[in-house]
């Protein structure tokens, strides 16, 4: 019973006899049997994460705020890449669920109503991540994608641009939902919001150097352009070297999500400051408080953008 206490809530042990079970493990090579601790306790201490890529740093992040908060409440987690399909996303849970997670954390709110029913039949809470949820039951943590592409659509047209173009990769709910704020705000302005160039390809930043000459080739007098994340825009910046267009001069420049050389490159890129670190800490937190059966005050938890205005617009 010691040595189960020891293992499961070490501060209610004394350090003497805490330091003669650690010796003793280390001596034996044990490893608890989480399974057996599962099914005496009903709980796994494990979370399900499902994030669309583990290639891209935006996700990583997040992973990290994630971490922080569950290491607080001595939970772990598995951790599962959906590739931005719905169906992956639910063959994971399945996966998951033969392991009894205590919960999930989820990426975007459109999910499928028959995984909805699948957490429900094993009672198993979720809270969704990197975006808002006002009007749903679901608990979220994220921002509003929409109104960000609608602030960079405004401050380009503040600066002066009047034909600017959309670079769209991947196609995920949430990007679409960039740019649906950004054309609003081209609409509101009078101006021709369909300048753009889509693509269901990844993000990298070889596809923004293509997608650039795509859209020159399209609307050569195209002054400026929005790419939905930061990797494009970079590629732009490179492919507009290349060409000797200067920036912003000839092309003005704006990205998403603002990932770390953003503001180094030469010129910095003007581009929107998302919390990753904090939605995987704030959503770790509500599940966590789910789990206890305690008060969640919000279900829709809008953490905000900022629009870090660079020399590149």
């Amino acid at each position: 019973m010691t040595v189960s206490r020891a293992l499961k809530t070490p501060t209610l042990v004394q350090l003497e006899a805490r330091e003669r079970i650690t010796a003793a493990i280390k001596q034996l090579g044990y490893v608890p049997n989480q399974a057996a601790s599962t099914l005496a306790s009903a709980k796994s201490q494990v979370i399900g994460v499902i994030v669309p890529s583990l290639s891209n740093s935006v996700f990583v992040e997040t992973l990290t705020g994630i971490r922080d908060s569950l290491n607080q409440h001595g939970y772990k987690f598995l951790i599962g890449e959906s590739g931005y399909s719905p169906d992956k996303e639910s063959q994971l849970i399945s996966t998951y669920l033969a392991h009894a997670p205590d919960g999930f954390l989820l990426s975007g709110i459109e999910q499928q109503d028959t995984l909805r029913e699948q957490l429900a039949t094993h009672n198993v809470p979720a809270v969704r991540m990197f975006d808002i949820n006002p009007e749903g039951c679901d608990v979220a943590v994220g921002f509003s994608h929409e109104e960000a592409g609608y602030s960079i659509a405004r401050h380009l047209i503040e600066r002066g641009y009047r034909r600017p173009g959309f670079l769209g990769a991947q196609l995920d709910p949430r990007m679409m939902k960039r740019r649906h704020g950004y054309r609003r705000a081209l609409a509101e302005a009078g101006l021709n919001d369909s300048i753009e160039v889509l693509t269901p390809a990844p993000s990298t930043v070889e596809l923004g150097t293509k997608m650039l000459g795509q859209i020159l080739q399209q609307t050569p007098d195209c002054d400026a352009v929005f790419c939905c994340n930061d990797d494009l825009a970079l590629g732009v910046l490179f492919e507009c070297q290349r060409r000797g267009l200067s920036v912003p001069g000839q092309m003005a420049i704006a990205g998403f999500n603002d990932l770390p050389w953003s503001a180094y490159a030469n010129p910095g890129i003007t581009t929107i400051v998302t919390p990753r670190y904090d939605i995987g800490f704030t959503a770790a937190q509500l599940l966590i408080k789910m789990l206890r059966r305690e008060a969640v005050e919000k279900t829709s938890v809008d953490l905000g953008f900022r629009l870090a205005i660079r020399s590149s617009t």
